[in-house]
């Protein structure tokens, strides 16, 4: 991909980002975004934006928009990453049991009346889950493409029992109401902190992720071939799973279990820029963030005042998509 189609992409997610903040009951335009912004930056001393309106769109409608960019980036991301560990095209950043780890430390915590720490039990629970796997996995002889998707498959079934378990036994309510509404992935109610939350895990993981794309590239020979390119094959594996592990536990923390971003953007950016990973990942992440940016808008207009779950848009949207890229991918091959 062309440096000029990555500037596209960024102009494309900005003016996404300005106008996903203008949807919704108050009729706030562009030029009002701008303004607010620039003014609680320092930039304009006095706004000339009502203060009820400020509010709108500084405390409640863009700290929205940023997590959704974050958490559509990370787990297209993570998505591409794993898809290449794993030499699996059907692998998603939920691979290993993360979110089902994450739906049993998020319910939980709320059945329990915790509801202020769900994102804490999220992230906790997707680390257990990464833990287990990988231990078992070490248990089978080591950690291998195919050993590390048969972990993940047995630990997420066990997470997703208990978390069954818990619901049946425990969650009447308002607790039920809270956990479908997180089980099905939502980012309402997202905060500036939570916006800090994802975008410190993007920089935090995403730098390392996209340097390692020659590793990555490497990883499609197996890993022999792998190896005898000057690959450390097993430590770059090791901490390619833990970043992926880190990014996708925060972004389910903060969003819930939103499912098919980190499985069909991937695809379908390869089809566009290839498989080489120093293009492709920088290009899923925009992407991904672009793609969840308007699933969420989708998800809080389309029905307003009702809020669908983005988790019911993603799917909507992403299975027709990922059955066309599976065609697509048939008539290459």
């Amino acid at each position: 991909m062309h440096t000029t189609a990555f500037a596209a992409l960024w102009l494309l997610l900005l003016a996404s980002a300005v106008l996903a903040v203008t949807f919704g009951p108050a009729d706030i335009n562009p030029a009002e975004v701008w303004t607010t912004i620039l003014h609680h930056l320092g930039l304009i001393p006095e706004s000339p934006v009502s203060r009820l309106r400020d509010a709108i769109v500084w405390d409640l409608r863009l700290p929205r928009v940023i997590a959704a960019l974050g958490v559509g980036a990370g787990l297209a991301l993570a998505g591409a990453v794993m898809q290449a560990l794993t030499r699996n095209p059907l692998a998603d950043p939920y691979l290993l049991g993360l979110s089902s780890g994450a739906a049993l430390g998020a319910v939980a915590l709320v059945v329990v009346g915790l509801t202020a720490f769900v994102p804490l039990g999220a992230f906790i629970g997707s680390l257990a889950a990464l833990g287990l796997a990988l231990a078992v996995t070490q248990v089978l002889g080591g950690t291998t493409p195919v050993r590390a998707i048969l972990a993940g498959i047995s630990i997420s079934a066990l997470a997703s029992a208990a978390t069954s378990f818990i619901i049946f036994w425990s969650a009447t309510g308002d607790s039920y109401r809270e956990i479908l509404s997180w089980l099905m992935g939502s980012l309402s109610g997202s905060t500036w902190i939570d916006a800090a939350l994802v975008a410190g895990a993007i920089m935090i993981c995403a730098p390392f992720m996209v340097l390692s794309a020659r590793g990555l590239d490497a990883f499609a020979f197996g890993d022999k071939a792998a190896a005898s390119l000057g690959v450390d094959v097993v430590r770059l594996r090791w901490m390619l799973l833990l970043a992926s592990a880190l990014l996708t536990g925060i972004m389910v923390a903060i969003g819930g279990a939103i499912g098919f971003v980190g499985l069909v953007v991937p695809h379908a950016v390869r089809l566009a820029v290839g498989s080489g990973h120093r293009r492709l990942l920088p290009a899923t992440m925009l992407v991904g963030a672009i793609f969840m940016l308007w699933a969420d808008t989708l998800a809080r207009a389309l029905f307003d005042p009702r809020e669908l779950p983005v988790g019911i848009v993603t799917a909507l949207v992403g299975a027709p998509a990922f059955l066309l890229i599976l065609m697509r991918y048939r008539r290459i091959t």
